[in-house]
C-alpha cells in the first residue's frame, strides 16, 4: 500500500513527513499560520501525517468563494450533475485500497472495514445520482379550496439552499462525510468540508477525487483545523446557509445554540438497547449483539450499547454472549483484529470510567477490564442496575452492560427514560409482539431481529431527543439541502381572453 502513496500529486502534499495541504477553490494551499496538526496512528503512536492549521482569515476566504462559486455550479443541470457523481464514484472504487490503508493508520480501523468503507462510499455517490434524477418539480391548481379556479396554479420544484457546511466525524470519516457531500452537490449546493482533526487525512482526497471528476473550482472546498479554533466561525457565518454534522450529542447541541435560524442536520450519539424476549432465537441474538456492540471496538453512534433480557432467558443469552466475546481478535488493525485501539487515551480514560463505576456498584465483571495502551478488552458487565452511569452515558467503546429486566413493559420505560433516543433493538419470534413494543419505543429506528446500523443508505436515518435533528439517506439527504420554491400563476385576464375568443 505504500507504493500506491507515491501517486499522490505534489500539489496535494508536501512530501516532508506528509504533510496535506487544504483545499480550496481549485488549489492545493499551505496555510499563512504555519502551523500543522499531527495526526498519530492510536495502535501504535508512530506519525501518520499532518493536515493544516487554518486561520479564521483562511475560513472567511474559503466560504466566501464558495457562495461565490454558487450559480456557475446551480447552472448545471440534474444529468451534468449526476454524471460527476457516477465519475466521483468510479475514482473512489479506484482508490479504496490505498484510502482504506490511510484511514487505518490514521484511526485504528480494521483495514478490511476501512476498505469497505471506502466502497461503500463510492456505492453512496452512485445511489446519490440516481435518486438526484428522480426529483421532480409540481404543478397544482388553486380549486381544491373555495374562492379559487383553475385560473391560479402553483408551479413548485426544488433550488439549493446555498453554502452548505458539511462536518464529519473521526470513526467513519469518509463514508460519513461522503454522506453529507454527495447530496448536497446533488441538490446543487457549493460545499465547505471541515473533517475530524483526527481522520482528516482520507477526507481530504475528496478533494483530489471531484477536482478530476469535474467540480467546478470554488464548489467544493475543504479546510482543516481544530474545530476549538474555526469550528464556531465556520457554522456561524453569514454565508453558510446549512449545517451538516455527525459527532458528539454535546457538539451537536452547542451548534444548534450558536447557529441562529440556519437548516440543521445533526447525526448525534446513542444508548442503542437491545430487548430480549424469552422466545427470542438466542444464536441469532447473541450473534448480532456480539457484532453490534464490538464491530470498531464499540465506536459507532449504533452500536448496541445496553442489553435488557427477560428472565427466562437471560442467563442462558448472557452465557451465550460471553462464549462469543471471548472468541473475538484483539490487536493491529492491519491484521483485522475486531478490538482495536479507541481514538486516544482520553477516550480510554472515560470508558474505564464507566467500567470501574459499575464495578463498584456492585456490577458483575464476566470478561474485560484490561487495557494494553489503546486498547480496552471487550467487557461484558451483568447486574447493572438504573444508578450506574454506564446504564445511561453513551461509552464509545467496547463495553456492554446487562441491565435484567421483568418485563417487557420495564425494558420499554428504561429504554425510553434515556436521553438518547437513535435505535432500538427487539428479538422475538412473536412480530405482531414486536411491533407492540416498536411503536412504544422513543427512537428513530427500531431494529426487529437484528442488530443496529446505520444503513442501507437509502432508508431514512434519523433520531429523537439528544440523538439527532432531521432525516438523513439518499432522498432525504438531498430534500433536507434543497427548498420548495413556488410560482404562482394567475391566468384570469388569459381565461378571459379564451371567452372572449369564443364568441368572435
Amino acid at each position: 500500500m505504500i507504493e500506491e502513496l507515491e501517486k499522490i500529486p505534489n500539489s496535494f502534499v508536501m512530501r516532508d513527513g506528509l504533510d496535506f495541504k487544504f483545499y480550496a477553490s481549485g488549489s492545493w494551499k499551505k496555510s499563512s499560520s504555519g502551523k500543522t496538526i499531527v495526526i498519530k496512528n492510536p495502535y501504535n503512536d508512530k506519525i501518520v501525517g499532518a493536515v493544516q492549521a487554518c486561520t479564521i482569515e483562511e475560513a472567511d476566504k474559503v466560504i466566501t468563494m464558495a457562495n461565490e462559486s454558487i450559480e456557475c455550479w446551480e447552472e448545471k443541470t440534474q444529468r451534468e450533475r449526476a454524471d460527476i457523481l457516477m465519475k466521483a464514484a468510479n475514482l473512489i472504487k479506484e482508490w479504496a485500497n490505498p484510502l482504506g490503508y490511510i484511514m487505518m493508520k490514521e484511526i485504528g480501523k480494521p483495514i478490511k472495514s476501512a476498505v469497505s468503507e471506502i466502497i461503500r462510499t463510492s456505492e453512496l455517490f452512485e445511489a446519490t445520482a440516481e435518486a438526484g434524477l428522480q426529483q421532480e418539480g409540481e404543478a397544482i391548481y388553486g380549486d381544491a379550496f373555495k374562492g379559487f379556479s383553475k385560473d391560479k396554479m402553483s408551479i413548485t420544484y426544488r433550488v439549493p439552499l446555498g453554502v452548505i457546511l458539511c462536518i464529519g466525524p473521526f470513526n467513519y470519516p469518509f463514508n460519513l462525510t461522503g454522506s453529507k457531500i454527495a447530496p448536497a452537490l446533488m441538490a446543487g449546493n457549493t460545499v465547505v468540508v471541515k473533517p475530524p482533526s483526527q481522520g482528516a487525512i482520507s477526507p481530504l482526497f475528496f478533494g483530489l477525487i471531484l477536482e478530476k471528476a469535474g467540480v467546478p473550482p470554488g464548489v467544493f472546498n475543504i479546510i482543516t483545523g481544530k474545530g476549538s479554533e474555526i469550528g464556531d466561525y465556520l457554522a456561524q457565518h453569514p454565508l453558510v446557509d446549512m449545517v451538516a454534522f455527525t459527532g458528539s450529542s454535546e457538539t451537536g447541541k452547542h451548534l444548534a445554540s450558536v447557529v441562529g435560524m440556519k437548516p440543521l442536520l445533526l447525526e448525534l450519539g446513542g444508548k442503542d438497547a437491545a430487548i430480549v424476549l424469552n422466545d427470542a432465537n438466542l444464536e441469532l441474538t447473541a450473534d448480532a449483539i456480539v457484532s453490534g456492540a464490538f464491530s470498531y471496538s464499540g465506536q459507532r453512534c449504533t452500536a448496541v450499547k445496553r442489553v435488557l433480557p427477560m428472565p427466562g432467558i437471560a442467563d442462558k443469552l448472557i452465557e451465550l454472549v460471553k462464549k462469543k466475546t471471548l472468541n473475538l481478535s484483539i490487536g493491529d488493525p492491519e491484521e483485522n483484529a475486531t478490538i482495536g485501539p479507541l481514538i486516544s487515551s482520553k477516550q480510554c480514560d472515560f470508558v474505564q470510567g464507566l467500567i470501574d463505576d459499575a464495578l463498584r456498584k456492585g456490577g458483575t465483571l464476566l470478561c474485560g477490564n484490561k487495557r494494553e495502551g489503546n486498547i480496552i478488552w471487550p467487557t461484558l458487565i451483568d447486574n447493572v442496575t438504573i444508578e450506574m452511569r454506564i446504564a445511561w452515558e453513551e461509552p464509545f467503546g467496547p463495553i456492554l452492560p446487562f441491565i435484567r429486566v421483568n418485563s417487557a413493559e420495564e425494558a420499554i420505560d428504561i429504554s425510553n427514560k434515556s436521553e438518547y433516543g437513535l435505535q432500538g433493538m427487539i428479538f422475538t419470534e412473536n412480530i405482531d409482539l414486536a411491533f407492540n413494543i416498536a411503536q412504544e419505543l422513543e427512537v428513530g429506528t427500531v431494529q426487529i431481529n437484528g442488530k443496529s446500523e446505520r444503513g442501507p443508505d437509502h432508508f431514512p436515518f434519523l433520531g429523537t431527543k439528544s440523538s439527532g435533528l432531521g432525516t438523513q439517506g439518499i432522498k432525504y439527504s438531498i430534500e433536507a439541502m434543497s427548498r420548495p420554491k413556488g410560482i404562482v400563476l394567475n391566468l384570469s385576464e388569459k381565461g378571459k381572453l379564451i371567452k372572449e375568443c369564443k364568441y368572435d
